[in-house]
């Protein structure tokens, strides 16, 4: 961070240093001794001078203008201009709590008008006024977001979010931001936190309905899912994911690998025949409403579609072992299916790397007669036929032979 501000320090005239801040999250994290991911400025100095230092304006209907760059050394430089020092501590007021309310001039001066640095060792969310979520409730899951690292509102803002009904003023606000949240949150230390404070205070059933329809569905068969509810058995296995991988995907599908089990009859309770491809058809609608990425759609239709298979990975056959392969490789998830099985079930699937090996191989690699590819009157179904044939003899080169038992024993 040190190097960081001394290259600020270069980049800027000395003239300016004093009027030159730092702010927000950016001052949070360097008294956390954290890296910055992207520089947020204030600049109380004329626009010629930003200008003139290759910032162009950008301007916007929602949010403050600001005066943005790009250069090596630093990555994205975004300043919100001020007319005059005076007007700083109306732009801290105006920010979500007060640990991303400080600021700091080039010269190393920290400016702290709400107390932020107090609430930043208690790792405490207080709000910087008493208006701070109407402003913006997109604030709310932001919260929530942060204390899936660790932080925890204060009672003073638990107090306002339990408070009213928030859906209208999240109906007004793009599911774009929700959504954008979420996926921080999911990359966090304890993403569960954040779905399980959704639930608590109510907040954004417009966004996730499903996620509130989960507690009122039973997740299984008792003797099966002895934790009773969807929404329990979810956050276990999310929790459990978050414990093998950091990847933002394998944990997302974790969370809603079961999404199918909402649509089954409810007359066929506690068991869901059919929660697989019920699940794979609910996920490009659920997907496309949130604006998520066509890959994380991708991965999560095809979890929902094979985990119940992948769950039963050592009573398969071969071929059908191979065809989960092919079909998790389709779908983007072959790195991280082992680890949703032992998440979900606490099962293993030895053995998955060979057969991803094998689902990978091609026609030609599988010594198959170049002739009979080029062939057009061969039926293509007997051609699919005969290459399974030949990965499940490549398949079973690889598996441990038996080993005899001594003559006299056995049967």
């Amino acid at each position: 961070m040190d190097t960081l501000i001394l290259r600020l320090k270069k980049f800027f005239p000395e003239r300016l240093h004093s009027r030159i801040f730092l702010i927000g999250g950016m001052v949070r994290d360097i008294l956390l001794g954290i890296d910055c991911q992207d520089i947020d400025l204030a600049a109380a100095v004329p626009a010629t001078e930003l200008t003139s230092l290759g910032f162009r304006l950008v301007e916007s209907k929602s949010t403050p203008n600001i005066y943005f760059c790009y250069r090596q050394e630093f990555g994205k430089i975004e300043v919100t201009r001020l007319d005059s020092q005076d007007e700083l501590a109306v732009d801290l007021q105006r920010r979500d709590f007060k640990v991303n309310a400080m600021a700091m001039n080039l010269n190393g001066t920290l400016i702290d008008p709400l107390g932020g640095q107090q609430d930043l060792k208690q790792r405490v969310l207080s709000t910087c006024s008493p208006t701070s979520l109407d402003d913006d409730p997109i604030r709310i899951f932001r919260a929530f977001r942060f204390e899936c690292e660790g932080w925890r509102l204060d009672e003073n803002a638990e107090v306002m979010l339990a408070s009213r009904d928030w859906s209208g003023d999240f109906n007004r606000i793009p599911v774009e931001r929700f959504s954008q949240e979420m996926l921080k949150a999911l990359a966090k230390g304890d993403p569960a936190r954040f779905f399980r404070r959704m639930l608590q205070f109510r907040a954004g059933a417009s966004y996730l309905p499903e996620l509130f329809s989960m507690a009122e569905v039973i997740a299984g068969p008792p003797q099966h899912h002895p934790e009773g509810d969807l929404f329990t058995h979810s956050m276990q296995v999310l929790e459990r994911m978050a414990r093998q991988t950091g990847d933002v995907t394998a944990r997302f599908c974790a969370l809603f690998h079961d999404l199918g089990k909402l649509y089954t009859p409810k007359d066929q309770h506690p068991k869901h025949h059919g929660h697989d491809a019920l699940g794979a058809s609910a996920v490009d609608p659920f997907c496309k409403r949130l604006r998520l990425p066509s890959a994380m759609q991708r991965a999560l239709k095809a979890t929902n579609q094979l985990h119940n298979t992948a769950n039963r990975w050592e009573e398969l056959r071969d071929s059908t072992r191979i065809k989960l392969a092919l079909n998790a490789i389709k779908g983007g998830i072959a790195s991280f299916l082992p680890l949703q099985v032992a998440a979900d079930c606490g099962g293993s699937m030895p053995g998955w790397d060979e057969a991803l090996r094998v689902a990978s191989m091609n026609a030609a690699q599988l010594g198959i007669d170049p002739e009979m590819l080029d062939n057009k009157e061969f039926p293509p179904e007997k051609l699919q036929q005969i290459i399974m044939q030949h990965r499940v003899e490549e398949l079973r080169k690889t598996l441990p032979h038996p080993v005899p038992l001594p003559e006299g024993e056995g049967t």
